[in-house]
């Protein structure tokens, strides 16, 4: 492709990723139909994006995995309270115990630290060494539960979509439940990562979409942390054990949060991209025939 051009495919990618950034980075503050439709954009992008990366038999293969491992073990929890914790879900169209929308958030949010695993650390492609295949996973599971970090005590405790029957010292939530993600996450990860290893894009070839669009993503769901904090309502919530928390506080605490994990995440991942390209613009050859790189 020459230089100044851009593909069919990158162009619904850029527009896809906008309407679901957009969506996302107000989701507290808009209609509650248009924020579904973000949501919904937002499960789209993955799809999109990993199947232009690494094919749509890849893909399909990681929501597989996703929706098999995030459910199983969701399921086990609710059960016996391995790994996450004792809890139990408000919702309703649940696959056993579980609302089956919570498998396509883990799988799309998921996506987004997948993607920032590989810039942060190193890509992970076929014949990839030992230390990139389980390395990646785990740096992209960090990011992942960044993202539940600042997310969880609002929709627990403050809206809640889940019940933590037992409490917990952050907010009502315990602390098994960011060890039940980590560990949840990294399975998943590790797996795909085992299975693009052995059957993934060729090692050396460039990735045929965008990293920038799917931490542009991951940033616009952290600045939702900040809109709620700016617009939620403040009042007195009550957690399974009747322990009392300010919704403020609440809100201020994950403001915190997300500026120290998901933005500090956002900004590296972003600094690693650019150290990159120019990186790669010193050494490029000069030729006005160059294949350009989509952004």
């Amino acid at each position: 492709m020459s230089v100044g051009q851009r593909s069919p495919s990158t162009t619904i990618l850029w527009v896809v990723v906008t309407v679901a950034a957009l969506g996302e980075a107000l989701n507290s503050v808009i209609p509650h139909p248009v924020g579904a439709l973000a949501s919904f954009v937002t499960m789209i992008f993955p799809l999109l994006h990993g199947a232009r990366r690494y094919g749509w038999r890849a893909m399909g293969v990681y929501l597989v995995l996703v929706l098999l491992v995030s459910n199983a073990l969701e399921n086990l929890s609710i059960a016996t309270g391995f790994p996450f914790g004792n809890y139990h879900y408000t919702g309703s169209g649940k696959i056993f115990e579980v609302p089956w929308i919570i498998g396509f958030a883990y799988a799309a949010y998921g996506y987004l630290a997948w993607i920032i695993g590989n810039v942060l650390f190193a890509e992970v492609r076929r014949g990839s060494s030992w230390l990139t295949t389980i390395g990646t996973p785990v740096v992209a599971s960090f990011a992942m539960v960044d993202w539940d970090l600042s997310m969880d005590p609002s929709a627990s405790t403050i809206h809640h979509n889940w019940i933590w029957e037992d409490s917990g010292g952050f907010f009502g939530v315990p602390l098994a439940n960011f060890l039940g993600w980590s560990l949840t996450v990294y399975l998943f990860f590790q797996i795909f990562a085992l299975y693009l290893r052995r059957s993934g894009p060729q090692a050396g070839e460039r990735p045929a979409s965008s990293d920038v669009q799917p931490v542009l993503l991951y940033a616009a769901i952290a600045v939702n942390f900040f809109a709620e904090y700016a617009h939620g309502d403040r009042k007195i919530v009550t957690d399974a054990l009747g322990h009392t928390w300010r919704t403020g506080d609440i809100y201020q605490t994950s403001a915190l949060t997300t500026v120290y994990g998901m933005v500090f995440v956002a900004v590296m991942a972003f600094l690693r991209i650019a150290q990159r390209r120019a990186t790669a613009a010193e050494t490029a050859p000069a030729t006005t025939s160059r294949e350009r790189v989509d952004v």
